[in-house]
């Protein structure tokens, strides 16, 4: 049996009864977990494989298994909104991040985007997160060390970024601050050329804001917004429909790239014409 299926004291667990319902703890040494009004001692779990099923003092069964990133974020504890799974997957592909980048994010909250930057960009990258406040701080630094472990590849910085980002020669950037337009002063000189800027913003004004900021800017191009609607399916012996619920609406994701330098005449065309807007959707034809 593989090594890394053995669970260890003190990781996070997930228990999964019936009812799909998810229950997120700790194995820690000499406890007793509690679960729906029964316990599981966590001894009789450490050394034991995930992928089981264990039954509770009140008999009732779970599946037993370590948390993938999508379990993980909705139970992370937390006093802000998190970048839900189904955005961060979208930030990751479209904002480009790779083994080996270098990324500033600005806004941590409890980071659960943090985490997956971490993840992306691996040993050989490096991710510097801007909180300025100390209470969300600790809480990222906390949530970092128990879900992620050590993190040498990690920078948490508790300032506010409107007042200067010393980091030079970034990869990517990601703000998810409610009014990021007024943030790009400040990522001219931390943005390499080539780089992709990603703003998180939930509401539609918001959306023109930025957009209207980015392309007036004169250092960004191919400026695309997008969301992402996931709906579950419910799945049984009798029926095979989509849920009642899903999870729509949460946030847009606005892409950008920097320039090597700022546009001449970013307000509009040169004076005489110029040439015609192309659209970047490669669905779109031009």
């Amino acid at each position: 049996m593989a090594d890394r299926a053995i669970l260890r004291p003190g990781e996070s667990v997930l228990f999964i009864d019936r009812k799909e319902r998810t229950y997120l703890r700790t194995l820690r040494p000499g406890a007793r977990i509690s679960l729906r009004g029964g316990t599981v001692a966590a001894d009789a779990l450490i050394g034991q494989p995930e992928g089981g099923t264990v039954y509770s003092s009140a008999r009732e069964p779970f599946f037993l298994c370590r948390p993938t990133y999508a379990q993980l974020i909705p139970n992370l504890p937390r006093r802000a909104q998190v970048i839900y799974p189904k955005d961060t997957g979208a930030i990751l592909l479209w904002g480009d991040i790779h083994p080996g980048a270098r990324v500033v994010e600005v806004g941590t909250g409890p980071a659960a985007m943090t985490i997956a930057l971490l993840r992306s960009v691996g040993p050989a990258g490096h991710v510097t997160s801007y909180e300025r406040r100390p209470e969300f701080a600790d809480m990222a630094r906390d949530n970092v060390r128990r879900f992620f472990g050590e993190a040498p590849t990690w920078t948490l910085k508790v300032a506010d970024a409107f007042d200067g980002i010393a980091e030079r020669d970034i990869d990517r950037i990601i703000v998810d601050l409610p009014e990021p337009w007024h943030l790009l002063p400040v990522c001219d000189p931390v943005l390499r050329p080539g780089g992709v800027f990603v703003g998180y913003i939930p509401t539609t004004p918001q959306l023109k804001t930025l957009a209207d900021a980015l392309r007036a800017h004169g250092g960004y191009a191919a400026v695309t917004a997008m969301e992402t609607l996931v709906r579950f399916w419910h799945l049984d012996e009798r029926s095979v429909r989509p849920e009642h619920r899903m999870v729509a609406h949460t946030g847009f994701i606005v892409i950008a790239r920097r320039r090597s330098a700022p546009e001449q005449g970013a307000d509009g065309p040169p004076a005489g014409g110029g040439a015609p807007h192309r659209t970047t959707d490669p669905h779109v034809e031009n």
